[in-house]
């Protein structure tokens, strides 16, 4: 029998107060997931990531952020710490989750799933440093991703949305 490749919808997660967050309730949706941090050079882009989802929120698009603090000690806080600070800094409103791990021995299921072929049946795609997004389509699979640097609004990110 040969087992169905697996989808964002096989993942639940917890969400950043701790409760369990089913992936498959994104059904029918684009998802850009994010690994995001609170002291990082790019954590500005909290403020595009929001603008992004605003946007497109009412267009079967979310934004998701998985705190991590997996490159130089750049989110130390913790879920309630990250909240906060995301919430009066940046007024986000898209999801966010638990922090977990991107990379290393302690990589959390999604991760793997986003960042190995062998789980995703598409691409590798080791997280480089914070606010790498991944592209997942509303079937749920592994489109692409786009670098830490890259602008939310790029325009790779925007045909990927609109098309």
């Amino acid at each position: 029998m040969v087992q169905d490749d697996k989808t964002l919808y096989d993942f639940k997660v917890k969400d950043i107060d701790g409760k369990e967050f089913d992936l498959s309730a994104l059904k029918g949706k684009k998802v850009l997931i994010v690994n995001v941090a609170s002291k990082c050079g790019l954590t500005p882009q909290y403020t595009k990531l929001q603008e992004l989802y605003e946007k497109y929120k009412d267009k079967n698009f979310v934004v998701i952020g998985f705190p991590a603090n997996n490159f130089n000690g750049q989110e130390p806080g913790t879920n309630e710490e990250i909240k906060t600070f995301c919430t009066l800094n940046y007024n986000v409103s898209f999801p966010m989750m638990s922090k977990i791990d991107v990379v290393g021995k302690n990589k959390a299921p999604i991760y793997k799933w986003l960042t190995e072929k062998s789980e995703n049946k598409k691409m590798n795609a080791e997280v480089q440093w914070n606010f790498q997004k991944f592209m997942i389509d509303e079937n749920g699979h592994l489109v692409d991703f786009a670098s830490p640097r890259e602008d939310p609004f790029s325009d790779k990110i925007i045909k990927w949305i609109e098309e």
